[in-house]
């Protein structure tokens, strides 16, 4: 109990932990407030004119497609329209047609509206006789949110891999772990009071996230639950190898961002490309694939591909566990 409190200490005084557990809920909270802005208007079209330059009729016309701002002089209206955070489209009247301005940086839709809005002002009698179909407008965030969500839960459950692996090279550059090794204390107990801390900040970062994004029944949240603390366990214990095969803070450090990166490029991409077949079963070879893909499955109400998910991470956590115990009861024969 001595053991976990200090390695409860060692977490309150790392900001780079503290940083690593509030860093996935800070982007749930940013995900939720996102996802309730219109983020439409930015597609809209914009025009710039002249006072008493167009006709009131004109001016009716270009307002079906976007908002009209009216300037009193030409300095204002070349101010707007090259201003570089807006995609304000100039027009003047050009005999019986229009004439538009543009800065050159805007998107390119904003240019071709630019290039076909005169065109389509001479032949604005014969368009108000094409009957018009408006569809609903879809939400910008709304196919990125399935990836991005699941990504977040990675990043939190990979909180106990960072505590771990940076708490062990610490004790290393401290010469505490020289003390560790003659202690009458078994690989078991050692993995113990090394994963608890970690584990448990990685499954309550992801537990708080989860419920900020997701919302799910009791018995979907259960499989929830289940694939987050089977996820934070492997996290933390590959934390351990991280630290054991470290041989400085450097280099530790470099490890972390290597496996946090394989964790999250990984599931994403074979999100992206619809992996299926050899290839998602040579991918769930990395912790994060299951727990991802599990996660995915979920959310769209596939129990029984979640039920599997959950059965691989649970052969990962025996393999990961069995693995550690083995090369450590190997280093501690070599040692006596």
């Amino acid at each position: 109990m001595k053991g976990l409190k200090y390695q409860l200490k060692s977490v309150l005084r790392d900001k780079f932990c503290l940083m690593t557990f509030l860093l996935p809920i800070l982007v749930a909270v940013a995900l939720n407030f996102m996802g309730s802005i219109d983020l439409s208007s930015l597609g809209e079209l914009h025009f710039g004119v002249l006072e008493n330059d167009l006709s009131p009729q004109t001016v009716t016309w270009l307002e079906r497609y976007g908002p009209v701002t009216a300037y009193r002089t030409q300095e204002e209206l070349a101010a707007a329209i090259e201003e570089p955070s807006t995609n304000v489209i100039g027009v003047k009247a050009d005999g019986d047609s229009l004439k538009t301005a543009i800065s050159g940086d805007e998107l390119d839709i904003f240019q071709q509206a630019a290039a076909t809005l005169p065109a389509l002002y001479e032949q604005r009698a014969e368009a108000e006789q094409v009957k018009v179909l408006t569809l609903e407008r879809p939400d910008i965030l709304e196919g990125f949110q399935d990836i991005f969500i699941p990504a977040v839960l990675i990043v939190a459950m990979f909180m106990g891999c960072t505590f771990n692996a940076m708490n062990i090279i610490s004790e290393k550059e401290d010469g505490v772990a020289f003390v560790n090794e003659i202690l009458p204390m078994t690989p078991s107990q050692y993995i113990l009071q090394k994963v608890v801390v970690g584990f448990l900040f990685g499954s309550l970062s992801s537990i708080v996230t989860a419920c900020l994004c997701f919302r799910l029944s009791w018995q979907n949240f259960g499989m929830m639950l289940a694939l987050i603390v089977l996820s934070s366990f492997v996290a933390a214990l590959i934390g351990l190898f991280i630290g054991k095969f470290s041989e400085g803070m450097m280099i530790g450090v470099v490890y972390i961002k290597i496996v946090m990166l394989v964790f999250i490029a990984v599931p994403i991409v074979c999100a992206l490309i619809g992996a299926s077949g050899p290839l998602a079963v040579i991918c769930n070879i990395v912790p994060s694939q299951p727990a991802f893909h599990g996660m995915m499955a979920l959310s769209s109400g596939n129990m029984g591909a979640a039920i599997k998910d959950a059965g691989i991470l649970v052969v990962h956590c025996i393999t990961w566990f069995a693995l550690y115990v083995l090369i450590s009861i190997q280093r501690k024969r070599q040692v006596s």
